[in-house]
C-alpha cells in the first residue's frame, strides 16, 4: 500500500489524517521523532523534513556542521548512505505508517535519487511551488529537474511513487485562493503527465473559513475534472503566515484548519505547533498539535455544506486562470512556463525573476484575500469590484500579521476573563 491509499484508506474510514513537518538532523533523533509520530493518539503519516543545505545542494556546508557537531535543521538525507536511513526505518515505516520526504528544493535530482535508495516513495514538491518562493533558479530548469524527478520516482522507487504539489501554498499566504487552486491543480496535471498516478493536491488555510471552504471545493472539483484517472486526494495546511505567538491562540489557529479540513471532506492536514512563531517546534510539541488536530477533528461534523458548494467565485477564477495556462501549449510545464512570462500567472509580492510582479491582493472587511490588481491575469470579465486605491507598505504589513493579531487578541481576551 503507498502513501496515497493508506491516506484514502483512513478517510473512508472517517479518519482525517494528521502530519507534522519534522526533520532532525541525527538519524537517531529522527527515528525517536518518526515513531513518537507513529504512537501519537492520531491516525498520523511520517514525516522526514531535509535540511536548508541539502534542499540548497551545499552537501559542503552539511559535512562541515556535521563534522563540528553543529544540528541541522533537518535530516540531509543526501549525505547519510542509504543503509543509514534504511536502519533508521526499519521498524518504523510500514503499510500503516507511510513516511513522506518534504525538502524545498528547485533541483531535486540527488534527493530523489537518495530517497529512492532508502527504499521511501513519497515526497511533495513542484516545478513551480519549490522555484519561485526558495530563490532564483529559472523556471524553466525546475521544470526539467522535476521532469527527471517523476522519472526517477517512476523507475527507481520500491513500490508506487506518490507526489505532492506544494502549489496551493504558494507563498504561504496572501496569494488569493483561486490562484493557489489552479496552481495546484496546474502542478497535479504536469505529474499526471510525467507519470505519476498517486497524486495529493495541497490547500494552504487562509483569511476566511467561507472562502476556504469555496476554494477547497473549487479545488476538488478541477481535480475530478481534470484529473479523471488520478488516484489523487487533498491536503490541508494549518496557515503559513505568521503564527500567534501565543499558546491558545496557535491551537486555537490550528484546531480551525482541522475543523476545516474535515468540512471539506479533505483526507489530510499538515500541523503546526505553538512554537511556530518562535523556533523550531520539538517532538513533543509536534505531538501534542497532532493529537489536538485530530481530536478537534473528531468532534467536527463531516462534509458541512459550503456557502457556495461548488466553489463559487474562486471556482470560476481559477478555472480561468487553468484553460488560460493549458492554452500555451500541451507540454504542463512549458506552457507554465510561457504562462508565468506572459504575466498569466503572477504571485502577489513574490520577488522571483520569472514572476511578473504586477499582481496585488489585500484582506477586505469579510477577512477574505481579494484582488487589488490584476496585473495581465486574465480575470478581468471574472473578478468583482477591486480596490480602487493601491497596497501600500502599510497595508502589507498590516495584512502579513492579521491572523497572528486576530487569534492573539483573541486568545488574550479569553484569558482576561477567566481572571475575572
Amino acid at each position: 500500500m503507498n502513501f496515497g491509499d493508506f491516506v484514502r484508506r483512513c478517510h473512508r474510514a472517517g479518519k482525517l489524517v494528521v502530519q507534522p513537518r519534522m526533520g532532525m538532523s541525527s538519524p537517531a533523533r529522527m527515528r525517536a521523532g518518526l515513531l513518537a509520530t507513529k504512537n501519537a493518539n492520531a491516525t498520523t503519516v511520517g514525516t522526514i523534513t531535509l535540511d536548508s543545505f541539502t534542499r540548497n545542494g551545499d552537501l559542503a556546508s552539511v559535512e562541515r556542521a556535521l563534522r563540528d557537531g553543529v544540528g541541522l535543521n533537518g535530516y540531509p538525507i543526501v549525505h547519510y548512505d542509504p543503509d543509514v536511513t534504511r536502519a533508521m526505518l526499519d521498524g518504523v515505516m510500514a503499510a500503516d505508517f507511510p513516511v513522506q520526504v518534504r525538502h524545498g528544493s528547485a533541483r531535486p535530482l540527488p534527493i530523489m535519487k537518495a530517497l529512492a535508495a532508502a527504499g521511501l516513495h513519497a515526497t511533495e514538491g513542484g516545478p513551480v511551488s519549490y522555484c519561485l518562493p526558495y530563490g532564483r533558479t529559472p523556471l524553466a530548469e525546475s521544470v526539467r529537474n522535476w521532469a527527471a524527478c517523476c522519472a526517477v520516482l517512476r523507475d527507481s522507487v520500491e513500490g508506487e511513487p506518490h507526489v505532492e504539489t506544494f502549489g496551493g501554498c504558494m507563498m504561504g499566504q496572501l496569494c488569493p485562493p483561486s490562484q493557489l487552486v489552479a496552481l495546484s491543480v496546474l502542478e497535479a496535471m504536469f505529474f499526471y503527465q510525467h507519470g505519476m498516478r498517486s497524486i495529493s493536491v495541497s490547500y494552504a488555510q487562509q483569511t476566511s473559513v467561507a472562502q476556504d471552504l469555496e476554494a477547497l471545493a473549487a479545488l476538488r472539483r478541477l481535480c475530478a475534472q481534470l484529473l479523471p484517472h488520478a488516484r489523487w486526494h487533498v491536503v490541508v495546511y494549518a496557515y503559513m503566515g505568521l503564527y500567534p505567538r501565543t499558546p491558545a491562540g496557535a491551537m486555537t489557529l490550528l484546531g480551525k484548519a482541522a475543523e476545516l479540513a474535515v468540512r471539506s471532506g479533505s483526507e489530510r492536514l499538515i500541523v503546526k505547533t505553538v512554537a511556530e512563531a518562535h523556533r523550531i517546534p520539538t517532538i513533543e510539541e509536534n505531538v501534542s498539535a497532532l493529537e489536538h488536530a485530530a481530536a478537534v477533528a473528531g468532534g467536527t461534523v463531516a462534509h458541512a455544506p459550503a456557502r457556495e458548494p461548488d466553489g463559487g467565485q474562486v471556482y470560476a477564477e481559477a478555472y480561468t486562470l487553468v484553460e488560460a495556462v493549458l492554452n500555451c501549449g500541451s507540454d504542463i510545464g512549458a506552457a507554465l512556463s510561457t504562462a508565468f512570462r506572459r504575466g498569466l500567472l503572477d504571485v502577489p509580492y513574490c520577488v522571483h525573476p520569472d514572476n511578473a510582479g504586477r499582481t496585488r491582493s489585500f484582506i477586505d472587511t469579510d477577512g477574505r484575500l481579494q484582488w487589488a490588481d490584476i496585473g495581465s491575469l486574465p480575470l478581468s470579465g471574472v473578478v468583482g469590484r477591486r480596490r480602487s486605491r493601491s497596497v501600500t507598505a502599510a497595508d502589507l504589513m498590516e495584512a502579513l500579521s492579521h491572523i497572528q493579531r486576530v487569534f492573539d487578541a483573541e486568545a488574550l481576551e479569553q484569558a482576561n476573563r477567566r481572571a475575572l
